[in-house]
C-alpha cells in the first residue's frame, strides 16, 4: 500500500498541482482546504506524512500541529508564504518535522518527502530493545514492565524517543507537554525528566535514556 499524505492547503490549484507530483512518485494523497476538519481526520486516517499549510480558514496550521502533537508523531512538514523567522522557530518547536517557504518547486517538496520519510523509518532501529510507547493509551512498557507514567511524563518521553538525537531545550518541551501554553516555569522539565528516569532505572538497568546537554536542554539516545 502507497504512502498517504495528508496535504492541508487553502489554495486548491496548489495542493492538486503537489498531489500531481506526489502520486507520480508513487504516493496516494488526500486533500483538504480548510483546517476545521484536519484532526478528525488525521484520528480516523492516520496519514504517513502531513503537509501543512500555515495560512488556513477555519484552524490556523500553527493549531492544528500542537493539536495533532498531543495524540500523534506523524511527520508534518510545514508550508507557508510566511518567511519571518520567529514563524520559522515557532512552527519546529510545536513538532514540525520540516519547513518549506513559498513559492516553491513541487519536486523539491517531493524530495523532502522522502527525506522525512526515509528518516522516520529508521527510527525503531534506534529505539531501545524492549520500549514500546503506545500513544493511544499513553503507556510506556520496557522489556513488559509498565513505567507507569503520567500523562505529561508520557508526552514528554514519547517527543525525546520518536526524535532521537535531538536536543530540546526547556521551553520546547513545555510547549510540547502543555500546547495550552498554561504558564508554568520551564524548570518544571527537570523535575519530568528527574520522574521518568527515576521510573526507568525502577525496571531496568539500561544505560540512561534521557541524557543532559548542559546549557541547552535534554536529548534521548538509546543504549551505544
Amino acid at each position: 500500500m502507497n504512502d498517504l499524505i495528508l496535504i492541508i492547503e487553502d489554495e486548491v490549484a496548489t495542493a492538486e498541482i503537489l498531489s500531481d507530483y506526489l502520486r507520480l512518485d508513487n504516493f496516494a494523497t488526500h486533500l483538504l482546504n480548510d483546517g476545521l476538519p484536519a484532526i478528525a481526520w488525521v484520528r480516523e486516517h492516520k496519514p504517513a506524512m502531513i503537509l501543512l499549510d500555515l495560512m488556513l480558514p477555519g484552524k490556523s496550521g500553527l493549531d492544528i500541529c500542537k493539536e495533532i502533537r498531543l495524540f500523534s508523531s506523524v511527520p508534518i512538514i510545514m508550508i507557508t508564504a510566511r518567511v519571518e523567522e520567529i514563524d520559522r522557530l515557532l512552527g519546529l518547536e510545536l513538532g514540525a518535522d520540516d519547513y518549506i517557504c513559498k513559492p516553491y518547486s513541487p519536486r523539491e517538496v517531493v524530495a523532502r518527502v522522502k527525506t522525512v520519510l526515509r528518516r522516520v523509518a529508521t527510527l525503531p532501529n534506534q529505539m531501545v530493545t524492549g520500549l514500546h510507547l503506545d500513544e493511544s493509551c499513553y503507556r510506556a512498557t520496557l522489556n513488559g514492565h509498565d513505567l507507569q507514567l503520567t500523562a505529561a511524563e508520557f508526552r514528554l518521553f514519547n517527543y525525546l524517543a520518536t526524535h532521537p538525537g535531538r536536543v530540546y531545550n526547556r521551553q520546547q518541551l513545555l510547549n510540547n507537554i502543555y500546547p495550552d501554553e498554561r504558564a508554568l516555569n520551564d524548570r518544571a522539565i527537570d523535575n519530568f525528566i528527574k520522574n521518568v528516569r527515576r521510573k526507568i532505572s525502577a525496571v531496568s538497568k539500561v544505560s540512561e535514556l534521557i541524557h543532559s546537554v548542559y546549557g541547552v536542554g535534554y536529548k534521548f539516545e538509546g543504549q551505544e
